[in-house]
């Protein structure tokens, strides 16, 4: 990993020494109301100098399990570095997280509009500060999100297969689960890539949700990857995983057959075997029950957890390639 050399860190218009601690303001526009909207970037800097590790959340609005983590690593104290420095983003969106919605004011995903532009839409303007005013500090990012609507990731890393970089990090961050992705066009982790930044796109949970064991393993993996580079304080303990992370090369989506009010049997995470139940799909009136069964064997990365489906609504994630 390539090591910003900031002795002195100039961010967003502060001077930050080695060895302060400082809140800035990573700000873009008022909100409708003319009140100031304030993006908070919490800053720890160790007296001793070190890499730079960028925690970012809520590029989603509605994504809150991720928002979560990364206050519990501030009110925590784990991002005070022994070594380096800590920068924390919990909530880049605010716009989204103050309307409980994905989306910018705007309308536009945050996450499709990378490297934005200075004279574009508002979510533009966010990703081209974040991009040219936060970035070029770092050495390495590790962004939390969660599952769709209704849909729960099982903890999980995505990121390409060929980044040997981040196939060590992955193994020592220790989700459960590792889903090799391409990258995205227009999205935050595409475009740090190309500008060298390695970044661990952390997924897990569904939106506006919190879930205990989704945090505890970003979390955890959080406090390994800062043990690893020696930036843990020796006050924590990163523990190691309970289970071996399993690589995945493919996976694909199980839909349904048929609308109707859906429950799932099956817990997230398992491994299951084809023709497996995992679930029924009723009708309200007790006349009809379908039963799910895996169309594959494989483990079961995501479930739906709405209550009601339509034909072809993605039910379930399950992988098909294991890494060899």
């Amino acid at each position: 990993m390539t090591q910003v050399n900031d002795s002195v860190l100039h961010i967003l218009g502060e001077t930050v020494n080695l060895g302060e601690s400082k809140e800035v303001n990573f700000d873009v526009a008022n909100l409708h109301t003319s009140s100031p909207v304030n993006i908070p970037v919490i800053i720890e800097r160790s007296a001793k100098p070190g890499p730079t590790v960028l925690f970012t959340a809520g590029i989603h609005g509605d994504e809150v399990n991720g928002v979560e983590i990364v206050r519990q690593l501030i009110a925590k104290g784990i991002n005070k570095p022994k070594i380096g420095t800590i920068i924390c983003m919990p909530v880049i969106n605010i716009f989204g997280f103050i309307n409980l919605k994905r989306e910018f004011p705007d309308g536009r995903d945050l996450n499709r509009v990378f490297p934005g532009s200075p004279n574009g839409s508002l979510a533009g303007r966010v990703a081209h500060k974040l991009i040219h005013e936060i970035i070029p500090h770092v050495d390495l990012i590790i962004d939390f999100h969660t599952g769709g609507s209704g849909r729960f990731n099982a903890p999980q890393l995505r990121f390409i297969k060929e980044n040997r970089e981040l196939n060590s990090l992955a193994k020592v961050f220790g989700a459960p689960f590792v889903l090799y992705s391409k990258n995205v066009n227009k999205s935050f982790r595409t475009t740090c890539y190309k500008l060298g930044k390695p970044l661990l796109l952390f997924e897990g949970g569904k939106s506006f949700h919190i879930d205990d064991v989704v945090t505890n393993s970003g979390v955890n993996g959080s406090k390994r990857v800062l043990k690893h580079l020696g930036m843990l304080k020796s006050n924590f303990k990163a523990s190691n995983p309970k289970k071996e992370c399993i690589f995945i090369n493919d996976s694909k989506w199980q839909r349904a057959k048929y609308s109707g009010m859906f429950r799932a049997s099956i817990t997230i995470g398992s491994l299951i075997k084809k023709h497996d139940v995992l679930g029924n799909i009723t009708d309200p009136y007790g006349k009809f029950n379908y039963v799910v069964k895996a169309s594959n064997a494989g483990y079961i990365i995501n479930v739906n957890e709405s209550p009601i489906v339509y034909q072809g609504d993605a039910l379930f994630h399950i992988t098909t390639k294991l890494k060899r």
